[in-house]
């Protein structure tokens, strides 16, 4: 294995850019599939509580880039 290169402060901010416009768009996507379910009254599924999970564990990482202050 390759050791990693160094990135500069603007590459890695573009980073962290990139990781936050995916997070909220993966978030978004899963928001939108539980309202399916929902709507199709299927909140009991194991795909709504699987994606119920995502959720969260989505929440979680835009909760820590709230916390500092990256949102």
């Amino acid at each position: 294995m390759s050791a990693p290169t160094r990135q500069t402060p603007e590459e890695r901010l573009t980073a962290f850019e990139a990781m936050l416009s995916a997070v909220e768009a993966q978030y978004a996507d899963t928001a939108a599939q539980m309202e399916k379910l929902k709507a199709a009254g299927r909140v009991k599924s194991a795909t709504y509580r699987q994606l119920f999970a995502k959720k969260l564990n989505l929440q979680d990482i835009l909760t820590f880039y709230e916390v500092y202050g990256l949102r």
